[in-house]
């Protein structure tokens, strides 16, 4: 600083002190930090006037108190918590009369507030700046008589000076923190609406809140189903993640905020009955609804050490981040909620899953005169496939093969509805067509709304190596002999769609060493860069692989699928059943 201490300044010229002053205008005219310009006062005045406690307070219009802004001496608990208000003490009276106050001896002013029992000396002079109160300069000393009528006027001089320099400083940070609130609130929109996980959504959120306010307890309380109690979902005290209390409706500063839905913000909390204690230490604190579409969902709360913390400046800030806030607490509990549900109803497919796999046969043996593979696999969890084998005697069997409309849980349930009804209908019925009038009539007294299926069902006549079809708009099988390709033809109108339909079956002889091959639509219907794999493409590798076990011309079906379709997902429910006549 330009300004050199000494122990005392004599000004034996009227240019001396006009010099002084303008060095002291100039000095508290180059800064508009207000940390700094009020250590450079402070030194300014210990250079002309010596004093061993020093203090600038600063008037709030609002609580029209003055407050410690700056001390030198002072205890640290004065200078955080002392609090005065105009015409108290002889700082609050200098304050009310806009005069400087001189006392020789402290102990014969009943004014005086014992800040320090050695102190017997004050001099108390009022900064304004066009006769608006701007604050106090205070000094003090342990020497009676310690401050002059000279120093009074020379300090009088020096508050006249550096009023408008800190006024220009509180509002340049008043203007620079709103700014910065601004800055964090259009960045915060973004970020917190990114945020889905609520644990670190909340972290977020009390990290964010710190860096606007310096508060010593933060807590997020959302509101329980039943409208009876507010739930501490985050609580923070200065940087340790801390336990709270739940709170009933309306009931302390938190509740009260929650059911009037406006923000309250309380000076001191031992002057408030509505205040829950729960730290002892705590002195102020601001409690902000959280709104979403005129719902209050909880409680944003902020705690403070000091008394009259919290300004109408962080009320601002505050009402303005709450929405956001909100919205993003709610989007991250739905997402929650969603998560919670998806993986319950990933647990019950995961469930119908191990039921189908053991409802469905894994393979067709034992049956007289025919080798045979089975694969299936899901286009989702499970399938809406139908396959089954229902045997009359040795020399018959009816296998059912069948495809839901749909796909997943709603399919299945209905196939394993049509597998149910074929158990116990395939005993009463041996013609197939008559079988499957039956079922369609069973399916429509059931009335399942939108569902129904495509079904072939086969009669094995082993004696005559005859396959009886009757099919209702399913895929008829494919006959492979010698290695080609034998066109087989069986059409009808799907079950559970239209009432009194009457079917047809034709029989279709093979012979020793025949391919006989079912399939689902899922399997023609593959897609890969919108092209689809197609009847032919299928005819063409059966044929390549004609003369191969099942097991293998299986295995090769979903390979060729696999390759065909590279990195587009399954289509649809894909089955396939080969027989291979003995």
């Amino acid at each position: 600083m330009p300004v050199k201490p000494k122990a005392e300044v004599r000004f034996r010229e009227r240019a001396d002190l006009l010099d002084f002053l303008l060095e002291v205008s100039s000095i508290t005219s180059e800064t508009l930090d207000l940390d700094r310009l009020l250590s450079n006062v402070a030194e300014i005045v210990k250079e002309v006037i010596p004093y061993e406690l020093f203090a600038i307070l600063l008037y709030n219009e609002r609580s029209r108190t003055l407050r410690m802004r700056y001390s030198i001496g002072h205890r640290d608990e004065i200078a955080k918590n002392l609090a005065i208000r105009l015409g108290e003490g002889i700082v609050g009276n200098s304050a009310a009369l806009r005069q400087p106050i001189l006392v020789r001896d402290v102990r014969l002013d009943p004014r005086y507030l014992n800040a320090l029992d050695a102190v017997r000396a004050e001099l108390a002079v009022p900064m304004l700046m066009r006769g608006k109160l701007v604050g106090v300069i205070d000094l003090q000393a342990t020497r009676v008589g310690a401050f002059s009528e000279q120093d009074r006027a020379l300090l009088a001089l020096i508050a006249s000076r550096v009023g408008q320099a800190i006024d220009n400083a509180r509002l340049y940070r008043r203007v620079e923190r709103q700014n910065r609130t601004l800055r964090v609130l259009a960045h915060l929109s973004h970020e917190f609406s990114s945020i889905l996980d609520i644990d670190e959504l909340l972290t977020k959120i009390a990290v964010t809140v710190r860096a606007l306010i310096a508060f010593d307890s933060f807590s997020i309380f959302l509101i329980e189903e039943d409208r009876r109690r507010l739930t501490c979902r985050f609580s923070q005290r200065y940087d340790q993640t801390t336990t709270m209390e739940n709170i009933e409706w309306g009931k302390g500063i938190t509740g009260a905020a929650a059911e009037s839905r406006q923000v309250i913000r309380v000076p001191n909390v031992k002057e408030d009955p509505r205040y829950i204690a729960t730290e002892s230490d705590i002195r102020s604190e601001v409690a902000v609804p959280l709104i979403v579409r005129d719902r209050v969902i909880g409680v944003m709360d902020l705690e403070s050490v000091q008394i009259g913390f919290f300004t109408e400046d962080h009320v601002r800030a505050l009402s303005l981040l709450a929405p956001q806030i909100a919205t993003s607490v709610e989007n991250a509990r739905l997402y929650a909620e969603l998560a919670q549900r998806e993986q319950r109803m990933e647990d019950d497919l995961q469930a119908a899953y191990k039921l189908q796999s053991v409802l469905l046969p894994r393979t067709f043996s034992n049956i007289r005169g025919l080798d045979s593979a089975i694969r299936s696999r899901p286009a989702r969890q499970i399938s809406g496939d139908v396959y089954d084998l229902f045997e009359h005697t040795e020399n018959y069997s009816i296998i059912a093969f069948g495809d839901v409309s749909g796909k997943g849980a709603a399919a299945a349930l209905f196939g394993a509805l049509i597998s149910g009804l074929l158990r116990i209908l395939a005993a009463r019925q041996r013609a197939p067509a008559d079988l499957m009038k039956t079922l369609n009539g069973a399916l429509l007294e059931r009335k399942v709304d939108a569902q129904y299926a495509t079904l072939c069902l086969a009669q094995w006549d082993a004696p005559r190596r005859t396959f009886t079809i009757c099919n209702a708009g399913s895929l008829p099988p494919l006959v492979c002999r010698d290695g080609k390709v034998i066109e087989t033809w069986a059409e009808g109108v799907p079950i559970g769609l239209l009432e009194d339909q009457e079917y047809e079956q034709v029989p279709i002889a093979v012979e020793p060493g025949d391919l006989v091959l079912f399939y689902s639509d899922g399997v023609e219907d593959q897609l890969a860069d919108h092209d689809e794999y197609g009847r032919d493409r299928l005819e063409q590798l059966i044929e390549k692989n004609c003369a191969k076990p099942p097991g293998e011309i299986v295995q090769a079906v979903f390979d060729d699928l696999d390759e065909f379709r590279g990195s587009t997902s399954i289509t649809d429910d894909q089955t396939v059943i080969a027989f291979r006549v003995l």
